[in-house]
């Protein structure tokens, strides 16, 4: 398991608010990877203000180069990001309980009642990834 995993969301905030590819997010995984990083980090959110579900993919794509780097993915368990795990199938997936509206991750899974997390759980257990709750 990877003990640091590089989050780069906030590159992909930069390049959507600038309307380009710039800073190239392929590039810059890949530079990251060249010194050595072994584990990568994406949260796709539902209004893709920063990593986009295409980014995923092509980081994934990228990441098979590199078998010794794992590839995490975090965020809210709705349809859509089950789907995404399902075909991407990283490393690691971690779940996060994140409204679409919020602006950043604040808190961690209410495990008070876990039947919604039991079942996500359940359909993800599918796939050969390792899960992970934000709590």
């Amino acid at each position: 398991m990877t003990r640091l995993s590089i989050n780069v969301n906030k590159i992909a905030l930069i390049r959507n608010s600038r309307g380009t590819n710039f800073p190239d997010l392929a590039l810059f995984v890949e530079n990251l990877l060249k010194l050595g990083v072994k584990g990568i980090t994406v949260h796709p959110r539902p209004d893709q203000r920063h990593i986009k579900y295409d980014d995923v993919y092509q980081i994934s794509n990228i990441l098979k180069q590199y078998p010794d780097v794992e590839l995490n993915v975090e965020g809210y368990p709705d349809q859509t990001f089950i789907d995404l795990i399902k075909e991407v199938v990283p490393a690691q997936c971690t779940l996060v309980p994140d409204s679409p509206t919020q602006l950043t991750s604040d808190h961690g899974w209410d495990l008070k009642d876990p039947k919604f997390l039991q079942a996500v759980i359940k359909e993800l257990r599918c796939t050969p990834t390792r899960l992970a709750l934000f709590i």
